[in-house]
């Protein structure tokens, strides 16, 4: 691979001069621009705008346009007498966890080589390091005239890098998000786990570019004299219709089914809604004293009660039976009154 960039890392009072190739090509098909009634190329030439000349590569320079439309030129050797210490070197200025890096601020990957022999034993003891630490490594980089950030990481045995970012180029989501609330219901986030789950996991080296296939075929058609594929029956338009989101959770439950060839799919109803949550002994012991302080609240006015009742039944008993007991007295003295007294019989002596 043809290296873009020659430098060093600078990793503390460690210099690894390496190479920068690039780690990725794109694939997609390119089309070139042509004159529709002939097929002639069309071609962009440069010219000036003051003389009407065209202008060959030599020839062409680098400036910065001023507000007021003023061209300031740049020479490459402005830009070299700049004090960029990153113009030759990855400089690495810190080691964070890889989840710190936010994905958004991914970019352009790269491999470093190790340039030379000597460079073989500082590259792999940097590699091994970060394999361990399990950490990647922030640097500061300058690339096409202009200074970057990178992450540098571990993949197979050889160092990548790749361009991020810098905090300050990433948009705010700001206004992005729904301004309407919506309210999920818990049946329907069971579905969508259901058919994340059914959908499962799929090897990403199996992916691959349906649209570039499909264009490659219509060219080798054409390339043949052939009229080309015949185009997609257009799909009905279905412009605001309101979808039935469970119904459309189902079929793609069941249609991701059938997919995997799971055979017969049952049907996907609304799932009961979930248990509550176990209570914790805390707020059982708590919910059993409140229990019984009510209860013996409520029982203590009922005991109340029957104790006075008793007691009038027992008062009232004691009552009767001593005005029963004084009745009888009263009725045995009034008989002993009436009744007259008997005269004493005189005895009779014997002779």
């Amino acid at each position: 691979m043809r290296s873009i960039w020659n430098g060093a890392i600078s990793f503390g009072l460690v210099s690894i001069p390496i190479k920068l190739v690039n780690a990725t090509e794109s694939r997609s098909v390119s089309f070139r621009q042509i004159h529709t009634e002939d097929g002639g190329r069309i071609r962009y030439r440069k010219v000036c705008e003051l003389d009407g000349e065209e202008i060959s590569q030599a020839e062409i320079g680098k400036a910065y346009e001023d507000a007021d439309g003023t061209m300031i030129p740049i020479t490459d050797e402005d830009l070299a007498a700049l004090p960029l210490p990153t113009a030759k070197t990855i400089e690495i200025v810190s080691f964070v966890p890889a989840g710190e890096i936010d994905p958004l601020q991914m970019d352009n990957a790269y491999y470093l080589q190790p340039s030379g022999v000597p460079a073989a034993k500082p590259y792999t003891l940097l590699r091994e390091a970060l394999k361990r630490s399990d950490r990647v490594a922030v640097a500061k980089f300058a690339l096409r005239g202009r200074e970057r950030l990178g992450m540098l990481r571990v993949v197979d045995d050889v160092i990548a890098m790749h361009g991020l970012l810098w905090p300050d180029e990433i948009r705010s989501p700001e206004g992005v998000a729904p301004e309407t609330p919506v309210a999920v219901r818990e049946a329907e986030l069971d579905l969508a786990d259901a058919l994340m789950a059914t959908l499962g996991e799929v090897d990403i080296n199996t992916l691959h570019d349906d649209y570039r296939e499909a264009v490659e075929q219509m060219i080798a058609a054409k390339a043949e004299g052939g009229a080309g594929l015949a185009p997609p029956e257009p799909e009905a338009a279905g412009g605001g219709q309101v979808i039935d989101l469970m119904a459309a959770l189902e079929s793609s439950v069941r249609a991701a089914k059938e997919a995997r060839g799971e055979g017969e799919v049952a049907e996907v109803t609304e799932l009961a809604p979930r248990k509550a949550a176990a209570r914790t002994p805390k707020e059982t012991g708590t919910r059993k004293s409140t229990a019984k302080t009510a209860a013996k609240k409520t029982a203590a006015p009922a005991r109340k009660s029957t104790a006075k009742t008793a007691a009038k039944k027992t008062a009232a008993k004691k009552t009767a039976t001593a005005t029963a007991k004084t009745a009888a007295k009263t009725t045995a003295k009034t008989a002993a009154k009436k009744q007259p007294a008997k005269k004493a019989t005189p005895r009779k002596r014997t002779a």
